[in-house]
């Protein structure tokens, strides 16, 4: 991981002082630089299988781009940078590859004065075909529309006529319907939340006007993604059972066959579960998960594990698909790939 030395502050410098200063300056960045190298150690790429070679090149390094955010979740890359939320500082932020950083939305998720260290800020973003963007209000619970300007505009915010959990994740299929996934992360009590009118978290399509509960029996739905040719639909159960599903998608959205692709047993280490997960122009799988990013077949095997110092919550591919990002806890990171991911259905050209 290549991490950037802080400069330590001004000493004085007189002729009193002067070789003091120098040492604990000189012991100082001593100090950082062990650090640096120390996090190095906690960022590997781990090669389960030869075939990884073809996806990440023996070699890679892993880049932090930007860290000291709250958490970090929704990556889309967009203009030459990376839009991104920060869940618990409920801000929607975008971040050049050089690291630095901008505020563009403030109270992103849309709920007057949240609780302090909620995760009630904005989450997932994906372009639409208009060239606005479909963003998520987690706290507000709905999907809302930003234009060129970032003014929001409605979207969409409930199912017959009852409020949706809390939109977490969504994606445009090869057809152009919407898909997104609703679990009650932006409910304080979750599925016993007064508030939650839906008697189940589903895996919703937008198409036509209408909307349509796909899937109704997941315990909390979150990543979802498509096959390049938008045959298969993989989505992730962050829990309890933490797992990514696959299911075979016929003419209208319909769903058939859903199998296991790849479950986590509960002595795999990591408490999280299986958060934001991608899609490669290979068809594999970048699904977050217990102990960092895992890339899969769609056959289930699974290649390889990318490994952070800190949680992995989501990715998004760029330059063309040739760099991946990563959303994980307080920091953005990055690598390159050989083999490019699968860009959103209309992403803009650069």
């Amino acid at each position: 991981m290549t991490a950037s030395v802080a400069r330590p502050p001004s000493w004085p410098n007189t002729n009193t002082n002067g070789n003091a200063s120098r040492l604990l300056v000189a012991l100082l960045l001593s100090m950082l630089i062990h650090c640096a190298q120390a996090s190095e150690s906690e960022t590997q790429i781990i090669r389960l299988d030869p075939a990884l070679d073809a996806v990440i090149a023996p070699g890679t390094r892993i880049d932090r781009v930007a860290s000291g955010f709250k958490f970090t979740e929704g990556p889309m890359w967009r203009a030459g940078r990376l839009w991104f939320s920060d869940l618990v500082a409920d801000q929607m932020l975008a971040v050049t590859p050089a690291g630095k950083a901008e505020v563009l939305l403030t109270n992103s998720g849309g709920v007057p004065n949240p609780p302090p260290n909620a995760y009630f800020g904005s989450n997932a973003m994906v372009p639409d075909q208009d060239g606005s963007v479909l963003m998520i209000q987690q706290g507000g619970r709905k999907i809302v529309r930003l234009d060129t300007r970032l003014r929001i505009h409605p979207f969409l915010e409930r199912y017959q006529g009852k409020k949706l959990n809390s939109p977490n994740d969504l994606v445009f299929a090869p057809d152009g319907a919407l898909w997104f996934t609703d679990p009650p992360f932006g409910l304080l009590g979750m599925d016993k939340d007064p508030a939650k009118e839906l008697p189940f978290n589903g895996v919703f399509r937008y198409a036509g006007g209408t909307l349509t509960a796909a899937i109704k029996d997941l315990t909390l739905p979150n990543g979802i993604g498509f096959s390049p040719d938008g045959k298969t639909l993989y989505v992730s159960n962050y829990g309890p059972r933490r797992y990514v599903k696959a299911f075979e998608v016929g003419p209208n959205g319909t769903l058939s066959n859903g199998h296991m692709l790849i479950e986590y047993s509960n002595d795999t280490p990591g408490k999280e579960g299986p958060d934001g997960l991608k899609i490669d122009t290979a068809g594999n799988i970048w699904t977050t998960g217990p102990g960092g990013i895992r890339i899969v077949t769609p056959g289930g095997k699974v290649l390889g594990q990318i490994k952070l110092p800190e949680v992995a919550a989501n990715l998004a591919f760029a330059n063309e698909g040739k760099m991946v990002y990563i959303t994980a806890s307080t920091s953005i990171y990055r690598l390159p790939v050989a083999t490019p991911g699968e860009m959103p259905l209309y992403s803009m050209h650069e």
